[in-house]
């Protein structure tokens, strides 16, 4: 009889061997070239994070984008994909500067749709002067693209765009000269670079702001409020201010409204409130879900109804999440490296926001429309000791699982669990940054892949879905029909996740997303 010692039977499909170290030690598997730029770029903001720096990112993704599996038509799609669904903007602007040489003319198909603000266009020319696309100059195409950004803007628009620096608007204007098409263009770039030109012809916006102030009008402009914070403002100055501010601008400047006596008026209150809630303006404002957490968490003495306003705003930035027929568990990981934070750290502007606020944040959003959904946090073991309600907001749980104490990581505690458990679903969703080490694995592949063949043997529908909130190559599941690998925070994710719960995905899952975004 053969030796049942060495020939026992495996478990469900067979694992494949991991084939790669993480960043914390622990065995892995390699993302594909393709996959794993598509990580980086809906999940690096070419900052230091807990286990990468800032310059290690930017050389993986160089190397990345000269792999010759990856073609300079995806790097175009990421590009894309990156700045309308992810929502970011160093990766975005990296990516064209990279396409400025590998395929200039898939630079100028997407261009416009990329770097779509006075922001991406600053990002742009920046990386564009450092030289890590390989030139430090704009070149031909660059330069006549850029001059087309200006032609595409009103007056209006290229004032507004004014604010920042390094370099600044003017900074670009010349270095590209655009070629003024009126005199009232003429007039404001000699306006914006500080050269002789005729005030008279000035765009009717930038009269009223050199009007206000000089002390001789009393209306306030229509600019951004970063041009008036220098200049002696009234209480009914910042109520105006506030009445005309963007849902990003309203969401960033609560507190700073508050300071200055706006919501003692009972009208501006009403109507921060009425655009913080607002379905039409959540969408085309680009929100983070979790910045809507953190704009609650920092409001200080705010009126109720705003405090309510972001509540419904939360529901509305993240009801794409997917409501799944039979049981799901979601796994956020509330160890160590998951209290850094989530953007990477920047020198005098890290954000408050951690890794783990963030997948506390999806697993809320996940019991939100799965209200019989068991949520199982996990460090080095699963934490049990947690009360969640589904029926509370998705703020008060939240902010629940981010008060679990840290620990080290293990990815595979939460199957191991529901293993031990004989537990029974239809859906597994893990938040986490994939450093998984403390469950070193004996035999062929991770520990996580282990216990999700025992899970899947006795699930046979069930799907598994990892979401990566930080940039890396490896994973702990390999990519097969029923596991889904997904970076980013932006509530396409859940678009996704949906997808692949009904079994809409082809065998490239998100990859194949990315492949066929429109160029």
């Amino acid at each position: 009889m053969a030796n049942k010692m060495l020939f026992h039977s495996t478990v469900g499909p067979l694992i494949p061997a991991a084939n790669a170290i993480n960043e914390a030690g622990g065995a892995a598997y390699q993302l594909s070239p393709k996959a794993a730029l598509a990580q980086y770029a809906a999940t690096g903001c070419l900052h230091a994070t807990f286990y990468v720096t800032a310059e290690r990112q930017l050389e993986t993704i160089l190397n990345l984008c000269a792999h010759p599996e990856v073609e300079p038509e995806f790097i175009a799609r990421v590009a894309l994909y990156a700045r309308t669904k992810g929502y970011m903007k160093d990766l975005p602007a990296l990516l064209c500067a990279v396409l400025s040489t590998s395929g200039p003319g898939l630079l100028a198909e997407v261009f416009d749709r990329v770097i779509d603000d006075g922001r991406m266009l600053r990002n742009f020319v920046q990386i564009m002067r450092s030289g890590v696309a390989g030139r430090k100059s704009l070149g031909t195409l660059p330069k006549r693209l850029v001059q087309d950004w200006f032609e595409r803007h009103t007056d209006e628009e290229i004032f507004r765009a004014s604010v920042g620096n390094d370099p600044s608007l003017a900074d670009i204007i010349r270095m590209v000269h655009p070629k003024p098409q009126s005199a009232v263009r003429a007039a404001l770039y000699g306006y914006l670079v500080g050269q002789p030109h005729n005030a008279a012809d000035l765009p009717d916006l930038v009269k009223q702001y050199e009007a206000f102030k000089a002390g001789q009008a009393e209306a306030l402009p229509d600019v951004p409020f970063q041009m008036l914070t220098s200049l002696e403002l009234t209480n009914k100055h910042w109520q105006a201010i506030a009445r005309n501010a963007s849902w990003q601008m309203t969401r960033m400047n609560l507190n700073t409204f508050a300071r200055h006596g706006v919501f003692n008026d009972r009208v501006a209150t009403k109507c921060i409130a009425d655009r913080l809630g607002d379905a039409a303006a959540i969408e085309p404002a680009r929100v983070f879900p979790y910045q809507l957490m953190v704009a609650y968490a920092q409001a200080g003495d705010v009126p109720p109804e705003i405090r309510a306003a972001l509540q419904d705003a939360m529901e509305i930035a993240t009801r794409n999440v997917p409501g799944i027929n039979g049981q799901v568990f979601v796994c956020p990981d509330v160890s160590g490296s998951m209290h850094s934070p989530v953007t990477g750290v920047r020198k005098g502007a890290t954000s408050a926001v951690r890794c783990v606020d963030v997948a506390a944040l999806m697993a809320a959003c996940v019991i939100r429309t799965n209200r019989l959904a068991q949520v199982i946090p996990f460090k080095e073991a699963v934490v049990t000791e947690l009360d969640l309600n589904a029926r509370d907001s998705v703020m008060t749980n939240a902010a629940k699982m981010t008060k679990i104490p840290p620990g080290g990581t293990n990815c595979s505690a939460p199957l191991a669990w529901l293993n031990a458990r004989k537990a029974r679903g239809q859906l597994v969703v893990f938040v986490s940054d994939n450093q998984s080490w403390v469950d070193t694995a004996r035999g062929q592949g991770t520990a996580t892949m282990q216990q999700w063949n025992i899970f899947k043997a006795r699930n046979p529908q069930a799907k598994l879905v990892c979401i990566d909130l930080q940039p890396a190559a490896t994973v702990q599941t390999s990519e097969r029909e029923d596991v889904l690998n997904v970076g980013g925070f932006s509530d396409h994710v859940f678009d996704i996740v949906a997808e692949f719960a009904k079994g809409t995905l082809n065998g490239d899952h998100w990859v194949g997303i990315i492949e066929k975004v429109s160029l």
